[in-house]
């Protein structure tokens, strides 16, 4: 029924519980989920847990917070992104909020993850933190479009969100919009089409409520969809399908062996 966009399984506090976790997402209709990764040196265990379980998924990206010891370059991320359970690249962007001074190298590094989507025709996984507008100036310079991609955990303004829209890409809501400050957000979350938007949990961060301040895990991307159902005044089923049939208009998942490419 559900699809959670977007979770980090590999992270310690879920990694040691992952069988409970794959229970836990059976009995709330959560049927598939796709991990993300953050780093060059943890790709390989994000990709071991996508090879176990048929119903996860992978990317191929380097966090633009993360100091990696070897910064990715588009041959580096072609490599990781050939596997057929690879759907994307990303996590990629820009995030300012807690750097101090300017930052070409974050800057650099979007670029080098755009450049390697459009090389090999996986869709981006895009974050933005303090950042919108060079987010979006280098999504246009690099000519983001070509592959198109999701905003993930989405918190910014309209205006953001429908200019990402209009360069073909989709937006991503988290537990941030349950929370009871959100307001805006949720007011942006009744504007996106039905048609480009997608849930997710990001876990092990950002829980929902009722569970916020806990940790978080793909079962419960239930009430993300639950809360958006009651703003936008429509069905749950509604969100759940309409949120399935994006994630695999945009994601592309191989069924059957067979790899996806191209956009």
């Amino acid at each position: 029924m559900f699809v959670d966009s977007h979770c980090h399984l590999d992270f310690p506090e879920l990694v040691c519980q992952l069988d409970a976790i794959l229970s836990r997402m059976s009995a709330a209709e959560v049927d598939e989920a796709l991990c993300v990764s953050v780093t060059l040196a943890g790709f390989p265990q994000v990709l071991a847990l996508a090879e176990r379980e048929p119903r996860l998924w992978a990317s191929a990206g380097v966090h633009p917070d993360t100091i990696d010891e070897d910064e990715p370059d588009v041959d580096r991320l072609l490599e990781m992104a050939a596997h057929p359970k690879v759907i994307a690249i990303g996590e990629t962007g820009l995030d300012y909020y807690r750097i101090e001074g300017d930052a070409p190298w974050q800057r650099e590094r979007f670029r080098t993850h755009i450049r390697a989507a459009r090389a090999c025709g996986k869709p981006l996984i895009i974050h933005t933190r303090a950042a919108a507008a060079d987010t979006l100036r280098l999504m246009r310079e690099e000519r983001a479009e070509a592959v198109g991609g999701v905003m993930h955990c989405f918190t910014e303004t309209w205006d953001t969100a429908s200019a990402a829209l209009d360069l073909g890409f989709y937006i991503s809501f988290s537990g941030i919009v349950t929370f009871k400050n959100a307001a805006d957000l949720r007011s942006v979350a009744r504007q996106v089409p039905l048609d480009r938007l997608l849930i997710e949990t990001d876990s092990p961060y950002l829980a929902p409520v009722p569970h916020r301040g806990r940790t978080n895990e793909p079962a419960h991307v239930r009430f993300v969809a639950e809360c958006i159902a009651r703003e936008r005044g429509e069905s749950l089923e509604t969100i759940a399908r309409a949120s399935r049939e994006n994630f695999e208009r945009l994601f592309r998942p191989p069924r059957g062996g067979k790899p996806a490419s191209g956009h």
